[in-house]
């Protein structure tokens, strides 16, 4: 079998500032604020000498197009009045404290001409894994109010105005954006920046609350080369088949749910297995069932880039489905793309063709199941019919899997169960999360893919901690819909150590045993 390339190296990185990144920073602050405002490398170094843990930069394709700064604080000065030349020490960060229970959020800034890729939200969610790690009271700044000062008439007050904002009734560009990232306003400060014309030099007292802060009972961790978040909020796609006329037609229907998907704030979203058979909806020449998948397999470069650049800029994790690809010796491969929010590219292959795709498709089955590592921890993949083969959901478990993703596709009700019901197993078999999307609809005129029966569900162990049917999550069957779920890798950890039942700690490996064989690599 042809030998595959490597994984796309990360596009995007979200790291600690150093000390080389000093003249970029000067650059980026002076595009942003004018170079009479932006920052100097003296204040640029000077917040790195005093805490270089709390500044963070955000680098796309080896650019700097993010950065914000940070220090500790004491909660009597972060809460109380205070203008920003007062708390950063002209900017310097020479008031941080080392024992400050408080982080104290400085400065964010953005480039231009990359907003919209949500590089804000990315610097927060840094500075909010940087206040659980140092289990520090929360995360505190005065934030700007852009629409005040051409809304004061309106409103009367600046209290009046923000008060619309955190109820709802109007949007304000950096305000709405803070609230919708968990923070919460408790009071104003007059006078923060005197040169902020368009907040009336007024800013918002905003605060996030540690929710890691209260005494959580002992229980032993997951082992993994980074800090796992508290929770993992994950969505499934159940995708409507639908006729289209055009590439970029199935592009924005895909862009939709990622976009919704990303707005509710999930880490994961996932999309059905060959999602992408939609495409041969668009040709109108009579063709075989073979030659219908290897034309197919021509739209394999788009689909990597649309899914690539869309986890990217939405700043989610994409499960995209499964496309048929052709490989480098002829084979056709059932693949799902994994593509990361860094910007990284991970192929995950079908082990198990079902009979119809041998005999109508000529599909043939990959020969690896390996996890793949995300900044929530490491996942699987299981396409389909792979579910119903508990060696495979094993197999990704032994290797740290936490959560198992299916995008199915199936024609009738009684295929479906067969992989509800082994999928359900797996949950339970392997005290992990699994997710499910599939399709819906029809596509006449498709061969192999007239009918589809889908029920998208979000899957738990069986045991306390979880939900009572073992279901975080459950769709209508048939209709297009997104599911959400929040998945607490805690409870994963307390139900491996210390469950009622502890299926992964109590095999008995005296007894049997699943080994893995690799095939060797024929080059045709």
């Amino acid at each position: 079998m042809a030998k595959k390339p490597p994984e796309h190296t990360p596009k995007l990185l979200v790291r600690q500032a150093v000390a080389a990144d000093v003249p970029a920073l000067v650059d980026l602050t002076a595009r942003v604020y004018t170079p009479e405002w932006g920052h100097s490398e003296e204040m640029l170094r000077s917040q790195q000498t005093h805490f270089a843990e709390g500044q963070f930069v955000v680098a796309y394709e080896g650019q700097i197009v993010g950065y914000c700064a940070t220090f500790r604080v004491d909660e009597t000065t972060a809460l109380s009045p205070h203008t920003w030349m007062q708390i950063t020490g002209g900017g310097m960060a020479s008031r941080h404290k080392a024992d400050g229970n408080w982080l104290y959020g400085m400065e964010v800034v953005v480039h231009p001409d990359f907003r919209g890729m949500r590089i804000g939200q990315r610097l927060y969610q840094a500075r909010k894994r940087l206040c659980t790690e140092l289990k520090l009271r929360g995360i505190v700044f005065g934030g700007r109010i852009p629409g005040l000062a051409r809304n004061i008439q309106r409103y009367g007050s600046a209290e009046a105005y923000v008060q619309a904002v955190v109820e709802g009734k109007r949007r304000d560009l950096t305000l709405s954006f803070q609230l919708s990232n968990e923070f919460q306003v408790i009071g104003l400060l007059k006078g923060y920046v005197p040169s902020d014309y368009d907040s009336l030099g007024y800013a918002a007292h905003l605060v996030w609350r540690n929710p890691r802060l209260l005494n959580h009972p002992d229980t032993p961790s997951i082992p993994t080369p980074q800090r796992l978040p508290d929770s993992v909020r994950v969505a499934s796609v159940q995708y409507q088949q639908r006729r289209i006329s055009s590439f970029e037609e199935f592009a924005t229907q895909v862009e939709y749910f990622t976009d919704i998907a990303a707005d509710y704030n999930a880490d994961f979203v996932t999309f059905p297995e060959l999602i992408t058979l939609q495409l041969l909806s668009i040709e109108n020449e009579e063709l075989s069932p073979v030659e219908a998948i290897r034309k197919l397999s021509h739209y394999t470069p788009q689909v990597k880039e649309l899914f690539t650049r869309l986890a990217v800029h939405y700043n989610i994790n994409i499960i995209a489905g499964s496309h048929p690809t052709e490989q480098a010796n002829g084979d056709i491969h059932n693949v799902c793309y994994v593509c990361l929010r860094d910007g990284s590219l991970h192929e995950r292959e079908k082990l198990h063709p079902t009979p119809s795709e041998r005999t109508v498709w000529s599909i043939t089955g990959g020969d690896t199941a390996a996890t793949i590592q995300t900044d929530c921890g490491p996942i699987g993949v299981m396409i389909c019919y792979d579910s119903e083969f508990p060696e495979v959901a094993r197999h990704l478990t032994d290797q740290g899997a936490l959560i198992l993703f299916v995008p199915f596709c199936t024609d009738v009700r009684e295929g479906y169960l067969r992989v509800r019901y082994c999928s359900q197993a797996r949950a339970i078999e392997n005290q992990c999360y699994v997710v499910l999307s599939g399709n819906v609809g029809n596509l006449p005129g498709v061969n192999n893919f007239d009918i589809q029966y889908g029920q998208s569900c979000i899957l738990t162990p069986s045991d306390f901690p979880f939900a009572r049917d073992g279901v975080a999550a459950d769709s209508t069957p048939n209709i297009e819909t997104v599911l959400f779920a929040d998945l607490s890798l805690e409870n994963l950890a307390r139900a491996r150590n210390s469950g009622a039942v502890q299926n992964l700690k109590d095999r008995r490996f005296d007894l049997y045993e699943t080994r893995w064989t690799r095939k060797p690599d024929i080059r045709k």
